[in-house]
């Protein structure tokens, strides 16, 4: 008598996540608003900056912390943010436009990098007064975004700086923190940074963020459209949809 084979049970397949389709165009949206962002000015100092009454965003981080690269990533282009071979070494600002149809709504600074040991101590100083008076008195700054290396953590420039901005983010200023460079931390090792960070940026947002894999890059970027299209400002014909509310 031939016993009939035994078939192999079929490993029970991973349900695949739902996708969002009113998240998912709202990132698209602001994707595509991003793409449109192009060099505007660079200033060496604030009073060189021109007065704009366009929502602004600046962008913050040590040197070595990937802050180029996640503009430039963040905008899906290659060279639009310029990370100097000598880090530390670049210092201007540089302001860059974004707006579709060729008709600006926002605009993103790119801040110097700080904290790099070969940059001479006077041009340090120099620079903390330059950005402290940026994020103090900017009045058309509208958010900030700090990059920060998860591996090392938020360093004490990183503190001083959220203490510069402080006073300013509890009158309304938004705040993200990016913690670049996630593909190199392990599944449990980004949730603890995640958690910690999140202490330490006292009512700031945090995401983990990889230029490599695009990690966290369409939720930062749909984060900064609605920074830059508060509820009552955006344009009917180029707002994300809305999220259906609930009966």
């Amino acid at each position: 008598m031939i016993t009939p084979s035994r078939k192999h049970a079929a490993p029970p397949s991973r349900a695949t996540p739902a996708v969002d389709p009113v998240a998912a165009e709202r990132e698209r949206i602001a994707l595509g608003w991003l793409h449109t962002a192009h060099f505007l000015t660079s200033a060496p100092q604030l009073e060189h900056l021109p007065p704009l009454d366009l929502p602004e965003i600046a962008f913050v981080g040590r040197s070595n912390a990937g802050k180029s690269t996640a503009i430039n990533t963040l905008t899906q282009q290659t060279r639009l943010a310029f990370a100097s071979k000598t880090p530390g070494r670049t210092q201007h600002i540089n302001l860059f436009g974004v707006g579709k149809q060729k008709a600006d709504d926002a605009v993103l600074a790119d801040l110097p990098g700080y904290g790099y040991a070969a940059v001479p101590k006077e041009a340090k100083l120099r620079w903390q007064r330059v950005m402290g008076n940026y994020l103090m008195t900017r009045e058309n700054l509208r958010g900030v975004v700090l990059m920060c290396d998860p591996r090392h953590g938020m360093t004490e420039l990183d503190e001083i700086l959220l203490d510069v901005i402080r006073p300013r983010v509890e009158q309304g200023l938004k705040f993200l923190v990016l913690l670049t460079k996630a593909d190199k931390l392990t599944r449990s090792e980004g949730a603890k940074v995640l958690s910690i960070t999140r202490l330490q940026a006292g009512g700031g947002e945090v995401k983990l963020f990889s230029a490599l894999k695009k990690q966290g890059v369409a939720e930062a970027a749909e984060l900064l459209w609605r920074w830059a299209h508060p509820p009552g400002e955006e344009k009917p014909e180029a707002a994300p949809p809305a999220a259906p509310q609930d009966t």
